[in-house]
């Protein structure tokens, strides 16, 4: 059994067709299910059931599979390993951040990447909380930005930087003129929030201890919902990193859950700590910029 072999099992499990996991693997469809054929021969069972129809993954098959996971994800730290004793600061590297703060922190942070680390190769993926940290579980991504503490202990997190929130309102609202306002002050009825699944949705719960039921839920981007704001379809609260000025008034906001922390998430497992130290050094002076 090789490297090779693990990849292709994986592949199989993950696409449930041939001629897709051939084609995630660059080989031909007959190389791979020969190949699988092959190692099914060597271990004694049948890892897929196959017929015209469709292909499943057997019990043992999706025992397997998982191990392999957890076996392609050692070779790959290996390498990264190998990496970063000649140079840590290069190569691949694979970077989530959530909906809410890509479009706004990517352009602060990719002239000083490509000034001060011209090797790297930096992937980025947008997304939400959990399905990043899946990723990362499973050595998909490198490390997350992401404005919530991670759920599996075998991540670690290192603190960015407070991204306070401003309360964005249409132009003649009776909010606009007034001073000092509260979390409190906010009328719950007029929120506009995103879909759930969003932490920027659960975090403006908290900060105005609204109930979900009776705030208006929108299926769009931040970008939309604040199009909707200007519109004069309601109100909400962004992230300072996303303010625009002309269409909306932006107003400061008091009070406990005014703000998020900003993190970069990564596997305590991750080889490349002085990668990670680097980026979010340059992340963190961005937040703060």
């Amino acid at each position: 059994m090789n490297i090779r072999d693990l990849k292709y099992v994986v592949a199989l499990k993950d696409h449930l067709h041939f001629g897709r996991a051939a084609r995630a693997c660059h080989v031909s469809q007959p190389a791979l299910s020969g190949q699988v054929a092959k190692l099914e021969a060597r271990l004694g069972t049948a890892l897929f059931e196959r017929s015209k129809k469709a292909v499943r993954i057997t019990p043992v098959g999706a025992k397997i599979a998982e191990r392999a996971e957890a076996m392609l994800l050692i070779a790959k730290e290996i390498e990264a390993l190998a990496q970063a004793a000649t140079d840590p600061l290069s190569g691949p590297f694979r970077l989530g951040m959530i909906a809410t703060i890509g479009p706004y922190l990517t352009p602060r942070i990719l002239g000083e990447v490509h000034r001060i680390m011209p090797s790297l190769n930096l992937s980025l993926v947008e997304g939400m909380t959990h399905d990043l940290e899946a990723k990362l579980e499973a050595g998909q991504l490198d490390a997350i930005v992401q404005a919530t503490l991670p759920r599996n202990p075998a991540l670690a997190q290192q603190p960015l930087y407070e991204e306070p929130f401003l309360l964005a309102l249409p132009i003649g609202h009776p909010l606009a003129s007034q001073a000092g306002i509260r979390l409190s002050d906010i009328p719950e009825s007029e929120l506009l929030l995103l879909a759930d699944g969003h932490c920027l949705r659960d975090q403006v719960l908290g900060a105005c201890a609204a109930n979900a039921a009776s705030v208006n839920t929108r299926e769009t981007s931040l970008e939309t919902l604040l199009a909707l704001v200007a519109a004069g379809d309601g109100i909400t609260l962004l992230p300072a990193m996303a303010a625009r000025e002309g269409e909306l008034v932006l107003k400061p906001v008091a009070g406990a859950g005014a703000a998020r922390q900003v993190c970069l998430v990564h596997r305590k497992s991750f080889p490349r700590p002085e990668t990670l130290s680097a980026l979010g050094a340059i992340i963190k002076t961005a937040g703060h910029g």
